[in-house]
């Protein structure tokens, strides 16, 4: 099984493979849809707290390198935790999408360089 999470670190951004779950997968016409969940590892920032889930957020969609000629898009929920003690909603803080954009960091900077698009 191992390989397989090898491979997927080359195909997709290793932080969605490290803290994030395939849930579902499907091909509709030409695009790849990839569906991940956040895992329910309580965030180390908050390890010191009592934490437990408490949800999603909504789904977030952003657009990935296209593979084997396919437009690729990644649905990403991220998770909710509540501290017990102050009864406030947390997050971790991810940088997945790119600034101004609905794409991963990576395949605006791939495009960025290319010189396609300005941000």
């Amino acid at each position: 099984m191992d390989s397989y999470i090898d491979l997927l670190k080359v195909l997709l951004p290793e932080l969605l493979i490290t803290h994030f779950d395939i849930v579902k997968h499907e091909t509709i016409k030409d695009t790849l849809h990839l569906y991940f969940e956040e895992k329910p590892t309580i965030p180390k920032e908050f390890s010191k707290d009592l934490i437990i889930c408490h949800g999603f957020h909504n789904e977030v969609t952003i657009e990935d390198f296209p593979l084997r000629g396919k437009t690729v898009l990644l649905h990403i929920k991220r998770r909710r935790w509540l501290d017990k003690t102050t009864q406030k909603a947390v997050q971790r803080d991810w940088n997945l999408v790119a600034q101004g954009t609905r794409m991963t960091v990576e395949f605006a900077v791939f495009l960025k360089a290319l010189g396609q698009y300005t941000f």
